[in-house]
């Protein structure tokens, strides 16, 4: 029995004062209506109605009924505004997670822009660099910069691409030298990112794929570390383009190896697989694909 519907049904009887008029409001035959009720009053063990063939009247216990159902019915209408409004305006809390440095100098500006566009929402934005697991850790919405992505039970959506660039600060190059070769990195000092030493290997592109293991004075797991460690002559690094394109353009950092570029990497938004996707989560990645590919590169 579907006890909402038959509720709906009764209620409508009472409120049009028959079954006819009451068929009429619902868009159903008058015999539909009458099974609803019918099957309504035999699973309560109790008439609801006083049935003449002129009128029809809620019994004593059918009037305290009708007023239950009411609230219940009423209850459930709002409940299903609250979520259509869930479902079509961002609202709510949203846990964010991103990078410590591109959410620091691009994201944390743009979730400000966006949450003075929805006044409803309370945002939670954690920024690390440590390899997180977004369901495991309950973030709505996680940004990556890598070569490829996946994790079970996620979305990975391409926000923008994320060039990457070989540099150094002019002192270094012209205490050391210039590099023209991916070969010749095994004899400078370079500034590479990870968690230990042993993540050492730089794989860059021209003609064919060069991986060389590099040694230098620092290993981080921090771009914005390693990026203040190049500026102070301290070695090679390779490093995403928002990072360093004002100091390239200052000549605080050199680009350097251009023909033998880094692999292709890209600014992912991660988010759990469901049908029913919240607005706030929708709205946000759609806010982020259009400005995160102009932000990022600039």
């Amino acid at each position: 029995m579907d006890k909402l519907e038959s509720m709906r049904a009764f209620t409508q009887v009472v409120e049009a004062g028959g079954f006819a008029a009451a068929a009429r409001q619902m868009g159903l035959s008058r015999s539909q209506v009458n099974k609803l009720v019918l099957t309504l009053e035999d699973h309560l063990q109790t008439q609801l109605l006083h049935r003449t063939t002129r009128k029809v009247s809620p019994t004593d216990a059918g009037r305290a009924y009708y007023d239950r159902c009411l609230a219940i019915l009423a209850d459930l209408e709002e409940a299903e505004l609250a979520l259509t409004r869930l479902q079509q305006e961002p609202r709510g809390s949203l846990r964010i997670n991103a990078p410590m440095t591109f959410g620091t100098l691009h994201l944390a500006p743009l979730v400000v822009e966006f949450m003075a566009q929805y006044r409803d929402l309370y945002v939670e934005l954690v920024l690390n660099d440590r390899l997180i697991d977004p369901i495991e850790e309950g973030f709505d919405l996680t940004l990556r910069i890598a070569a490829e992505t996946s994790g079970q039970g996620l979305i990975a959506h391409p926000l923008a691409p994320c060039p990457l660039v070989v540099c150094a600060a002019p002192a270094y190059l012209q205490r050391q030298g210039t590099p023209t070769h991916p070969d010749q990195l095994t004899h400078h000092a370079c500034l590479h990112y990870g968690h230990r030493a042993q993540d050492n290997r730089w794989t860059l592109v021209g003609d064919e794929p060069h991986t060389v293991t590099v040694k230098g004075p620092l290993c981080c797991n921090n771009g914005e570390v390693l990026r203040a460690a190049a500026i102070a002559g301290l070695g090679i690094v390779i490093l995403p383009n928002f990072m360093v394109a004002k100091d390239l353009a200052a000549e605080r950092l050199h680009p350097i190896l251009a023909d033998y570029p880094p692999p292709a990497i890209t600014i992912y938004a991660l988010y759990p697989v469901n049908r029913h996707l919240s607005a706030k989560v929708t709205r946000l990645v759609e806010f982020l694909t259009e400005k995160i590919a102009v932000q990022a590169n600039t």
